[in-house]
Parts: C-alpha cells; sequence; structure tokens
C-alpha cells in the first residue's frame, strides 16, 4: 500500500498557520512511509471563496517549502481538486444514499428545525436533531415537492443510546455518543455538498489512506464512519493532531495572535523559522533540539512522537527561533540579501516611492517617511492619540468598526478600502478626515504621513488588520460586554460596500 495525505484547505480568508502545521505533518508523515502528499481546494463555500484567497494558500505554503504531488496547480491522476469542479460526483453519490435507504430528503424549513431543537432542549435532550425528528408523513412531503419546496439530502443516523468506537493512531480506541450524532446534511439546497458527504467522497476517490487532521474533526469521525460503511468503502486511518493555542491555553485565534501565515512573512520571519516552529507544535527530535530543519525532521520523522498536549504558539519564542536562524544559518551576504528580497526590493520601492516622493527634498527624508512600511508592531501608546476628537470610547468604536469592515473585504486595493471607510464614516455621521485620524495613527504611528488607504494597500490586508487590533488594545482593548454592544451597533449599519 502506498501511503498517501492530503490537506484540504478552504480559500475563504488569509491562510491559516493551522493550515500550515497540519500540511507539514501530513507531508512528513507521508514522506517518511515513501508515499504522496496531495492539497486539495474545499471551495464549496461559494459565497465567502475566491480565487485571490487560494492563491494565496499556494503561495505561502510554498513560501514555507512545503510542497505537494498533486494539487489544483500541478494536476494529478485524481484530480480535479478542486471541490467546486466536482460537483457533478457529489451528487450522484447523494442520491444513492437517498435510493439506498441509507439518506433522506428533508423539507424541514429553518422555522421548523428551531422549533424542533427547541423542543429537544427544553425535554432535557441533546440538540442533534434524529431522522424521526425530521421525517414528515408523505403526504406532507407530496406537497412540499409538489410546491417546489427547496430541500437537503440529510444522512440516516441511530437513533439509539449506543457508542461509536473510533479508532486514531495516536489516541487508541475513542468511544463516542451516537445520541450527540445528529441526522447530518450531506447535500445543501443549492446543490453543493457539505464538508462530510465532499470529504469521504474525495478521499476515497483520490486514494487517501490516511487523514492527519485537526482534533476539532474527533465528533465528526462517527459521521464520516458511517458514511464509509453506507458506501462500502475502507475508511482511512485518522490521525488527530493537537490543537494550536494561545499562551492562555484557548484555541489559536486572531483575537488572540496572529494566525495568519501573510501577516509572519510580512514581519519578517524566515520560512524555515516559521517552519521549525510548527514542526515543533506538539512533536519533538529525539534529541529534543529544538532549532532543525525541515529535511532533518523528515529524516527523524515518528508520529508517535507527537504529544496530545495542547501546543502552545507563543510569537515571543517563534522570535527567539527566528533569531537563532538568522544568526546561526545566514552570513551577512545571506542576511543582505534576504533584506533585500523581503522589502527592499525594486518591486515594492516602485510601489512606495509615488507617494514618498511628493514628500521629498533629499535623499535622507526616504527613510522616516516609508520607515512604518518595513516595521512590524509599531511602539504607539494612548497618549498617541491624545490629539485626536471625541471620547476614548468612541475611537475604539471607530477602530473597531474599521477592522470588521477591513476583515470582511474579499479584495485589496486602495478603492475598496477607501468606500468601506468613507462608508462607515457616513453611517457613523462623522467627516472622512476625523474618522481616518485615528486609523492614520494605528497603520503609520503618526498622522503626518501620506494617504492612509495608500498606506493600507502598501502594508496589505494582514499588516493593516494586525495593526488595527494593535491600536485597539493599546487603547485598553474592548471587553467582552463592550464587544456585544458594539455588534450590535455594528449590525445596525448599512451594509459594507462592494469589494
Amino acid at each position: 500500500m502506498t501511503v498517501r495525505t492530503r490537506v484540504a484547505p478552504s480559500p475563504t480568508g488569509d491562510p491559516h498557520v493551522g493550515t500550515a502545521y497540519i500540511a507539514l505533518f501530513n507531508l512528513c508523515f507521508a514522506r517518511a512511509h515513501g508515499g504522496q502528499f496531495l492539497l486539495r481546494i474545499e471551495d464549496t463555500d461559494q459565497v465567502r471563496s475566491t480565487p485571490e484567497s487560494e492563491q494565496a494558500i499556494l503561495d505561502s505554503l510554498r513560501w514555507l517549502g512545503l510542497d505537494w504531488d498533486e494539487g489544483p496547480d500541478v494536476g494529478g491522476e485524481h484530480g480535479p481538486y478542486r471541490q467546486s469542479e466536482r460537483m457533478e460526483i457529489y451528487g450522484e453519490y447523494a442520491r444513492k444514499l437517498v435510493e439506498e435507504g441509507k439518506a433522506f430528503i428533508c423539507y424541514r424549513t429553518s422555522e421548523e428545525l428551531d422549533a424542533l431543537r427547541e423542543a429537544r432542549r427544553a425535554a432535557g435532550n441533546s440538540m442533534a436533531l434524529k431522522p424521526s425528528d425530521l421525517l414528515l408523513p408523505a403526504e406532507e412531503v407530496a406537497q412540499r415537492e409538489a410546491a417546489g419546496a427547496p430541500y437537503v439530502i440529510r444522512m440516516m443516523v441511530p437513533e439509539d443510546d449506543g457508542r461509536c468506537e473510533i479508532d486514531d493512531m495516536l489516541r487508541g480506541t475513542i468511544e463516542l455518543d451516537w445520541n450527540l450524532v445528529d441526522a447530518q446534511v450531506l447535500l445543501k439546497s443549492d446543490g453543493m455538498p457539505t464538508y462530510h458527504l465532499a470529504n469521504v467522497v474525495d478521499d476515497h476517490l483520490m486514494g487517501i489512506t490516511h487523514v492527519l487532521r485537526g482534533e476539532e474533526w474527533i465528533n465528526s469521525a462517527p459521521k464520516h464512519k458511517l458514511l464509509y460503511e453506507y458506501f462500502g468503502w475502507d475508511m482511512p486511518k485518522l490521525c488527530h493532531l493537537p490543537l494550536l493555542r494561545n499562551p492562555d491555553k484557548s484555541k489559536l485565534s486572531k483575537r488572540k495572535n496572529p494566525t495568519s501565515i501573510l501577516y509572519y512573512q510580512r514581519m519578517g520571519f524566515l520560512p524555515e523559522a516559521l517552519l521549525n516552529y510548527l514542526g515543533r507544535m506538539g512533536w519533538s527530535m529525539p534529541d529534543e533540539r529544538e532549532k532543525f530543519s525541515l529535511p532533518e525532521m523528515l529524516e527523524q520523522f515518528d508520529i508517535q512522537r507527537v504529544s496530545l498536549g495542547g501546543p502552545i504558539f507563543d510569537v515571543e519564542k517563534l522570535r527567539w527561533l527566528n533569531g537563532l536562524w538568522m544568526r546561526e544559518d545566514l552570513d551577512t551576504d545571506q542576511l543582505a540579501q534576504r533584506l533585500v528580497d523581503w522589502a527592499f526590493n525594486s518591486d515594492n520601492l516602485r510601489k512606495v516611492l509615488p507617494h514618498a516622493q511628493k514628500r521629498m527634498e533629499t535623499l535622507s527624508d526616504f527613510a522616516p517617511l516609508a520607515a512604518f512600511l518595513v516595521s512590524g508592531t509599531l511602539p504607539i501608546t494612548e497618549d498617541s492619540f491624545a490629539a485626536i476628537k471625541g471620547e476614548r470610547e468612541d475611537v475604539v468604536r471607530g477602530l473597531q468598526f474599521a477592522l470588521w469592515r477591513m476583515e470582511a473585504m474579499a479584495s485589496w486595493n486602495r478603492d475598496a478600502i477607501w468606500n468601506e471607510l468613507k462608508a462607515l464614516a457616513d453611517a457613523e455621521g462623522v467627516k472622512v478626515k476625523d474618522f481616518l485620524a485615528p486609523v492614520f495613527i494605528a497603520i503609520a504611528g503618526t498622522s503626518a504621513s501620506f494617504s492612509v488607504v495608500d498606506s493600507m494597500e502598501l502594508l496589505g490586508p494582514d499588516m493593516s488588520r494586525a495593526r488595527l487590533r494593535h491600536a485597539i488594545e493599546v487603547l485598553g482593548g474592548v471587553s467582552k460586554k463592550a464587544a456585544k454592544r458594539l455588534e450590535k451597533a455594528y449590525q445596525e449599519l448599512p451594509p459594507a460596500a462592494a469589494g
């Protein structure tokens, strides 16, 4: 048997360090067994998936030094490798399950589903809806079908109180209650598959033998095991890797830690160091050394060396490790070249100079004008915002609203950024100049800079969002109570501008 593993990210946002972590361990496991590693794009969320996000995933994984044997950009015998290009396949398998009585057509409305869940909750039962909760009388089904009512396809699941045993490569046998497993939607009303159907069908058709994924998928394993049984297929061996965590032990999230690979690239971390650090997340070399390269990790890789304790993603520790790589593995000439490639290449300079040139009288004026573009976290304090009009709470509100709009943007260019920020200012009933004043300081560290929207385009989405988050924290942050109040107010604003 040839070992085949995969990573299957969704192109719905910035490429996540968690994706790189899972990709690294899948690559290492495949290579350790002389196997193959695949990249599959799970783009069934057609509203949020974008070609730009897909390309960012490909570019960031390659920047880290992770290469795949089959994928959307390199091809292979088991393509296509984008789920959006495999729609007919999923529909056929879903209908096959319906014909065999292993799935059913469900016409329940969202209001009915809410009422059913509330009834189960009131009765002290789990919120998992079973086929017996959802199936309608034949006459009602016929009426809704004749009326052309929308429907989904759901899988049949056990309704007893038994247990499902899942074999895990790291955890042994895991027992999960069937009564917590709902009649999962397999095919949505728009004909798109859910993750559960597409994942099982694709893994089988692509010959995946081992699935290494995050432990958040453990509770979904019974559904996947049942689908494999329904189809009569052998289930790949499962390995649920521990989740990356913030220093406070909470699940890694962008609210507490930068999570985008592009952020670390923009900050000037070396790809070798970031990959090294991800390799240390729950795994260790036999000699326990902290600094090692990908070839060294591949040479020593053993999945059983993974620790189940939640690995802490600590940016300060990453900085320390990155410093080791810079001092120990780069001579002066190599470091000079890395600096040029990172920020001082001709393409970057040509983007910056049209903005800086307007304010320059001597060449020495350039460095102070452009310093914020090649900086990481800016040394701003609460005093940096002293000249801003309004109360601190109003400044934080504006920055938080700006951050939420920036996080929702699908494409990143100056016009789109301007449209979003101007729309916010109009909705808040303030002059654009006044609304942008604190944003200027958050982005550039000063209001005496060139256009803030041009600056944000040059910095890119990851660094721009990180600086807005930092400014909010500098001003005292947002408490849980205040966050709920702000979220309610934000939801009442007009929709985001197009772009």
